[in-house]
């Protein structure tokens, strides 16, 4: 408590949105001095709420903050959460699936059409006076190409829907997990493997989670596998990419490019061989950062941490069943 108020502690800036709805519901919001874990861990205290962004959470912040009854992931993915000693502790972890979709979808189709355009390359011709890129070819047109689609979660469903509408594209999923009819309801067909999906596919776009089993997803073998002169996006996470077996295919023209809003390790080693690449489209981890985005995220945290201080079942948690067991629940009785 902060005079009395209950504290929400955010490990990095939200937008002001959320903020403003915590403290208009009196809750006390407590910002780090810095992201670092070992700060964290000094500076916790006596939260119960947490919200936190790509710096994720470790253990030892989990074992500094005994009154912590909510961790609220600002993003989908919570792979720099430990979350399995989160639910050890019997703290919530919740995230927020929707509140980022149509943004990071729209940033998808952006960055294959800015690929397929050599968008990057031909402002940097101008810039340096080189008028005579125009004749150097090299572009294409994304209308009724195959887009490929690597995972059919909602993010990839709104890109093919993108896609599908506005370009008139032909839509192949590999997903093992997604039902026949989401397939069919968005118009999509499915490929039986990720080989005769990457063979098929003019633009090969990344939407699963980080996972052991899905590290490396696009390694040397599935990059041979790709259709000479395809182009490949990841707006999902870094580590389902080989990115030394990219650099090679990419070097090699094998595909024409790729465009990348994620890395391995971010921010990415200054020797990368991806940044010497002049057929690579880069940016920093920015698909889910409209404001738009930022808000509706920072509001659906600050409901989740709003929920569990007053007792409430956050919306979102990752396993809700911690939520009958954990802290949250029994602070509230």
């Amino acid at each position: 408590m902060t005079n009395g108020l209950p504290e929400c502690y955010v490990v990095q800036p939200i937008h002001p949105a959320g903020v403003e709805r915590l403290r208009a519901q009196g809750v006390s919001v407590r910002f780090a001095t810095s992201p670092d874990m070992a700060t964290v861990a000094e500076e916790v205290g006596s939260a119960q709420a947490l919200i936190t962004r790509d710096a994720g959470l470790t253990q030892a912040v989990m074992d500094a903050a005994p009154a912590l009854r909510i961790i609220s992931n600002h993003g989908v993915g919570t792979n720099k959460v430990d979350v399995a000693h989160a639910h050890a502790l019997g703290i919530p972890v919740a995230n927020t699936p929707e509140a980022n979709t149509r943004s990071v979808a729209e940033h998808a189709v952006m960055m294959m059409l800015a690929v397929a355009r050599r968008a990057a390359e031909a402002d940097t011709a101008v810039r340096n006076g080189d008028w005579a890129f125009r004749y150097t070819g090299g572009m294409a047109e994304i209308s009724e190409k195959v887009l490929g689609l690597v995972g059919f979660g909602s993010i990839a469903q709104m890109t093919g829907a993108i896609a599908r509408d506005g370009f008139g594209m032909r839509l192949l999923v590999w997903s093992p997990n997604a039902p026949d009819a989401v397939l069919a309801d968005c118009g999509a067909e499915r490929a039986a493997t990720l080989t005769e999906l990457l063979g098929a596919a003019d633009f090969v776009s990344l939407h699963r989670p980080l996972r052991p089993d899905t590290h490396q997803t696009i390694n040397a073998d599935a990059l041979a596998a790709m259709k000479p002169g395809a182009i490949l996006v990841n707006t999902a996470r870094g580590g389902l990419i080989d990115e030394a077996a990219l650099a090679r295919a990419l070097k090699a023209r094998h595909i024409a490019g790729a465009g990348l809003d994620v890395f391995d390790t971010e921010p990415p080693a200054r020797n990368n061989p991806l940044l010497a690449l002049p057929n690579v489209l880069l940016a920093p981890h920015i698909a889910g950062a409209t404001e738009d985005a930022l808000k509706a995220t920072a509001l659906t945290c600050a409901e989740h941490v709003l929920a569990a201080l007053a007792g409430r079942e956050p919306r979102h948690l990752l396993d809700p069943s911690v939520w009958l067991r954990g802290r949250g629940s029994v602070a509230a009785d």
